[in-house]
């Protein structure tokens, strides 16, 4: 086990910062929190409750009131809202296509980073988002800016969702994806941006395995004296 270093992952959707940071947060024997997550929990908990996503205020005070918990499950992570088990209602379609407008407030990215800080206290963290590097861990000793063409990234999102039961059209993948990266590229929060330390890492043409084994490369580089 690494001692002490703290990788941060960043990257647009569908570029499987996720599988990838679970796998070395697996290897590393480190704690794996997944941002990404924690944000479809809140955009979850608003839908059901029916609340504007639109509303900076109003999601700002469920979020103050609502309880996230990241819990190890087995090979996955399990998301608890409220000390339920919401892992496969966060990944819904509903969710995927409200949660970048959740992201884009102002006051819920505050709290959020807030709470995301916190349970990256501890030594030996890989955490994945849009703005790890930027915003919550900016003193991060490697930084991961992972990315894949669009086609590739709407097929992996295309063999995730029907893994699921959800059956979207390949080409609606394509223009979710691409609407996406726009969205997260140009709000004015916290925009989705390559921080200045960061490691490009394409996975276009790359296994998930040969993904991980490079990562764990340069994690081992940071923790030469």
């Amino acid at each position: 086990m690494l001692n002490g270093i703290i990788i941060a992952i960043d990257g647009p959707a569908a570029a499987g910062k996720s599988t990838i940071a679970k796998k070395i947060a697996q290897k590393l024997n480190y704690t794996y929190i997944d941002t990404g997550a924690m944000y479809r929990a809140l955009t979850h908990k608003a839908i059901q409750l029916d609340i504007n996503l639109n509303s900076d205020h109003d999601l700002t005070a469920l979020l103050e009131n609502t309880d996230i918990h990241l819990k190890p499950d087995g090979d996955n992570q399990a998301v608890l809202i409220d000390g339920i088990d919401c892992s496969e209602e966060i990944r819904s379609h509903e969710v995927t296509a409200g949660v970048s407008a959740v992201a884009t407030h102002m006051s819920v990215r505050k709290l959020m980073v807030e709470k995301q800080r916190e349970l990256a206290t501890g030594t030996g963290v890989v955490m994945d988002g849009r703005d790890i590097g930027t915003a919550v861990l900016p003193k991060a000793e490697l930084k991961i800016f992972m990315t894949a063409s669009v086609d590739e990234r709407a097929e992996r999102r295309f063999i995730e969702n029907e893994s699921r039961g959800i059956y979207t059209p390949l080409e609606q993948l394509k223009q979710e994806i691409e609407k996406r990266d726009q969205s997260d590229s140009e709000r004015a929060v916290s925009p989705l941006k390559m921080a200045d330390d960061a490691v490009l890492v394409d996975t276009t043409s790359m296994t998930i395995d040969q993904v991980v084994d490079k990562v764990i490369v340069l994690a081992e580089m940071r923790m030469q004296p």
